[in-house]
């Protein structure tokens, strides 16, 4: 078994990328229904965080605030 050293590394550089219109389209679509999933998570993920802080600034500050009138 003979063993070659490695390689060094190689620049490339992409000059261009011929992807038909409608298939740019299907992608992009694709991508946007991906993200829907990610941002209901992402939102329940925040409220979560923003409704333990909000019961932590209560439980500091026992939610008296003398100069707030409800």
């Amino acid at each position: 078994m003979s063993v070659q050293p490695p390689v060094a590394p190689h620049r490339v550089a992409i000059a261009d990328i011929d992807i038909p219109f409608w298939r740019m389209v299907a992608i992009i679509l694709k991508w946007s229904f991906a993200s829907i999933p990610a941002i209901i998570i992402f939102s329940i993920i925040i409220g979560i965080i923003s409704a333990a802080l909000g019961a932590a600034f209560v439980g500091i500050f026992g939610g008296s605030f003398p100069s707030m009138k409800l």
